[in-house]
């Protein structure tokens, strides 16, 4: 059944069929010893801010006292201004600040804290291929070091999401795509392939001049920042 994402009402059954975890223990036990927060970076404000679509928000604010907007001071070591921020995300979301992991209500995380550390890859020639990774994350995220370890019910759910999201959102399909330009322009000056996590199943590195794939085994995958020693 299509469920349309625009929809604030219908965040609770999007939450529903996109609720696998990113592998079968909680990664964030991994990465939390080596942040100085002793937080999982991805649910650190001081690392990342979280968003949420404006209907998600809706639906969110009526449900749950988990999230706030985003003030920009909930680091008080690195207060930030709000309003830089936002001019780099899709004018479709809100930036949010949790109560922190310790407090979270795993029922109501947002969809970018779902789908984290990955994004949907858009080719030049606009076609959805598959996951890649937020490459900000590539020192401090465990997962980035373990993609071989991905659970497959998880990429399935994050591909099913997107195909029906971008249908009705296809300017999302457009941020994806700008967001996707991005990651190629930055590891075409690194002289770097792009890892993609093909929505059929698979590894690819992908070079980002021509867009080729090549089948990678995970094993042969490169390791980042704290987890580049083989455990």
């Amino acid at each position: 059944m299509s469920v349309n994402p625009i929809e604030s009402n219908n965040y609770q059954i999007w939450y529903a069929r996109f609720n696998t975890p990113l592998i079968t223990t909680d990664c964030g036990t991994l990465c939390a010893p080596h942040n100085p927060n002793q937080k999982p970076f991805c649910c650190d404000i001081c690392y990342a801010v979280p968003f949420a679509y404006h209907p998600e928000w809706d639906y969110l604010k009526k449900n749950t006292d988990l999230w706030h907007i985003w003030r920009g001071d909930e680091c008080t070591d690195n207060p930030e201004d709000p309003r830089i921020l936002s001019t780099a995300i899709s004018g479709s979301t809100t930036l949010l600040a949790c109560l922190g992991p310790d407090l979270c209500q795993r029922q109501f995380r947002s969809l970018s804290c779902r789908q984290f550390p990955f994004f949907p890859y858009i080719t030049s020639k606009h076609i959805f291929i598959g996951l890649a990774y937020n490459w900000d994350f590539e020192d401090t995220c465990w997962m980035i070091s373990h993609l071989g370890q991905l659970s497959d019910n998880f990429r399935v759910e994050f591909v099913n999401f997107y195909d029906n999201f971008f249908l009705s959102q296809p300017q999302e399909l457009h941020h994806y795509g700008k967001r996707s330009a991005q990651m190629r322009a930055e590891f075409i000056s690194q002289k770097r392939s792009i890892t993609i996590l093909h929505r059929d199943g698979g590894y690819y590195l992908l070079r980002p001049i021509k867009e080729r794939l090549r089948v990678v085994t995970p094993d042969r995958l490169p390791r980042f920042g704290y987890y580049r020693e083989m455990e």
